[in-house]
């Protein structure tokens, strides 16, 4: 008996595995692939993303194996410099081998002992009010308390909830892969920038020695399961280009389409949905990774809270109320984007018009905020304006503020020095610091570092303590 499986052993059902066994829940994670991913694809993370990482010490082992590049230049691909000043010590993207990042995410579960099965997927479940039992396709049947279902697009968890997921299906699709090219560089550049002049989905750019990664609008849209050809690239570069480039020796190739979707329901009782399991959208943006990561962050103490038997009643609700609006707003964004990369006139005159606008510095910086996920604010009632955002790494006694938050504990951060976090202690910490630089005078930041409350008040503080965090003991 498990306390949660995880279907999929992707980025999201990975990190969700570990936020989970920080507070010593068993779990399971089923993935049905035999073998990691072998491609190379390059993803980027985000801001907010690379502050996660932060929070639980695994940036600097992913800094290692990752490309530090201009946090701008993101929504639908029109190129304006960064800010200045964005609220974050951590404002770039990180490029980073996709199966490197899961690899991380994968190595930092087991480390602190979840489990990991592969060749294992997922057939049929059934819950009642215990658990969930979960048959495998070769007939074996686990047990846990909890399912999530991690497991993409096509989610089998989700399918066999009967959780509806509406949208759009795919009305174009573009292929990409990495590949070696027969002309000189500078011919290529001198090409691409002329056509991106007037259609800004065609790519071409150096992926490592010796190799570039191409992408170029299909022809159609095709059947996913079937992959693509090096012929079909050389097709499509030859109807856009007038020239393949000479391709040639792919490492991988692949397709996406533009389908959205999103998951009417996240929880449905003792089963949850989270990444790409719970919406889809294009990869315009570089936000589906990031998303996933994010929804398993706001998830994990939130579902190890009511397993270890102190949450709130109502605080495993919270995280579809809190981020099914979130994968609503990226949804619209990746809409909104991806009607912006049309060659049609219409689009191209509304391009024209935001690429005059992004000249603003506060249009420029909503965008980038919205895209990296820093201009997230939960809905916790009135207050402040931070109430409700994630608070950023600020130095604080002998430390980092994110260097205090590695065991994914809650953390009252006290500038008065005369409050208590009381019968709490065992899920949030306590730093009395006068000089901390906060907009406030004590915060409580949840374990996804979110700020719950401002204040100066004990009383006021014990609410929402007992809001968050259950009873004291």
């Amino acid at each position: 008996m498990f306390d949660v499986i995880i279907a999929g052993c992707g980025p999201t059902g990975a990190m969700l595995a570990a936020e989970l066994r920080l507070h010593d829940v068993r779990v399971l994670v089923l993935e049905k692939e035999t073998e990691p991913v072998s491609f190379v694809r390059i993803v980027g993370l985000h801001i907010r993303s690379i502050e996660l990482m932060a929070m639980r010490g695994l940036l600097e082992r992913i800094l290692e194996r990752g490309r530090q590049r201009p946090a701008g230049g993101f929504f639908a691909a029109i190129d304006k410099p960064v800010p200045e000043g964005l609220d974050s010590a951590h404002a770039y993207l990180l490029g980073i081998p996709q199966p490197v990042i899961v690899h991380l995410l994968e190595e930092h579960a087991i480390e602190l002992g979840a489990q990991v099965r592969r060749g294992c997927a997922v057939a049929d479940l059934e819950q009642d009010d215990d658990g969930v039992t979960v048959e495998l396709a070769d007939g074996e049947q686990l047990r846990s308390r909890y399912l999530v279902g991690c497991d993409g697009g096509r989610s089998t968890v989700r399918k066999l909830l009967g959780v509806g997921f509406p949208g759009e299906p795919s009305r174009t699709e573009t292929l990409m892969g990495e590949m070696e090219v027969g002309v000189p560089q500078e011919e290529i550049t001198a090409k691409v920038t002329e056509i991106r002049e007037t259609d800004k989905r065609l790519s071409l750019g150096p992926a490592g020695v010796g190799a570039y990664r191409v992408v170029v609008p299909a022809a159609g849209v095709s059947d996913r399961a079937e992959p693509p050809t090096l012929e079909d690239f050389k097709q499509q570069l030859r109807a856009i280009a007038g020239t393949d480039f000479g391709v040639h020796s792919p490492r991988w190739l692949s397709r996406f389409g533009d389908a959205t979707r999103l998951a009417e329901r996240y929880r449905v009782g003792r089963v949850l949905l989270a990444g790409d399991a719970a919406h889809i959208h294009p990869p315009i943006g570089g936000q589906g990774l990031n998303l996933g990561v994010q929804d398993a962050f706001n998830l994990g103490w939130k579902l190890a809270a009511q397993i270890r038997g102190w949450a709130p009643d109502t605080l495993l609700d919270t995280y579809q109320a809190e981020r099914h609006p979130v994968a609503e707003d990226v949804l619209d964004n990746t809409r909104a984007q991806m009607e912006l990369l049309s060659t049609e006139p219409g689009p191209q005159a509304v391009r024209r018009l935001l690429t005059e606008l992004m000249d603003f510095d506060e249009v420029n910086r909503y965008l980038i905020e919205k895209i990296t996920a820093i201009g997230i604010r939960y809905d916790f009632g009135e207050g402040p304006d931070l109430l409700g955002r994630r608070l950023r790494d600020i130095d604080v006694k002998q430390d980092h503020l994110y260097g205090l938050l590695h065991r994914g504990r809650g953390l009252l951060l006290d500038r008065t020095e005369g409050l208590t976090v009381g019968g709490w202690s065992d899920r949030v910490d306590y730093l009395a610091d006068p000089t901390a630089a906060l907009d406030g005078p004590c915060v409580l930041l949840r374990p996804d570092g979110h700020v719950a409350w401002i204040g100066d008040d004990q009383q006021d503080l014990d609410d929402h303590l007992s809001r968050w965090f259950g009873k004291p003991n």
